[in-house]
């Protein structure tokens, strides 16, 4: 029998990422994923006993990277800058949204290993809300935020531009200016 080829964490993850946008949920299997890694079946059920467990394991790598880079937002002065900074951030991690929502199809009464990543993933939840605070705090000291509108729905709508259909291929740049400004200023013209 032939030796199975070895496989890096970021390897095994790239490809999960890849496979669970290409399939979904449903679609994404270790069988799928083994032919892709170049692997049997059973090298992947010595590490996770199941997908879930592989794609929570996944999920959880991915936000703790997310979080880290958004860490860097406190250390950028006033509001606007922050607003560019978060934009750029979401756009450069476009999949998490996508990966988000897989993550909820995910049944919970697999296993404990499933539950207890479940449980991360929400804690994940809110300390990015819990990070994004003190850019709301910071945009209403600023005036740059109305009073009345609720901090959940603020980013709420930051965070939705990202499942905003880019169909006719506007480069990308111009797409995140263009979203910023409908964002800080509406599109109404004054």
């Amino acid at each position: 029998m032939a030796r199975d080829r070895k496989f890096s964490t970021s390897e095994l993850f790239q490809t999960t990422t890849e496979l669970l946008l290409q399939y979904g949920y449903e679609g994404f299997t270790f069988s799928i994923l083994a032919d892709h890694l170049e692997v049997s079946r059973g090298t992947l059920y010595k590490y996770y006993e199941n997908k879930e467990e592989l794609i929570t394991d996944f999920m959880i790598h991915e936000m703790n990277l997310f979080l880290e880079e958004l860490k860097n937002i406190h250390k950028i002065e006033g509001f606007e800058k922050q607003v560019d900074f978060l934009l750029e951030l979401i756009f450069k991690n476009a999949s998490i949204p996508h990966l988000i929502e897989i993550g909820k199809n995910i049944p919970s009464n697999l296993n404990q290993k499933v539950r207890d990543n479940q449980s991360k993933m929400e804690q994940q939840r809110f300390a990015m809300y819990h990070n994004l605070q003190a850019f709301i705090d910071l945009g209403r000291k600023e005036g740059k935020l109305k009073p009345n509108l609720p901090d959940f729905l603020v980013l709420g709508f930051i965070f939705q531009t990202i499942a905003i259909p880019n169909h006719f291929a506007i480069p990308r740049s111009e797409w995140v200016n263009s979203i910023k400004e409908m964002i800080c200023y509406g599109m109404f013209v004054k």
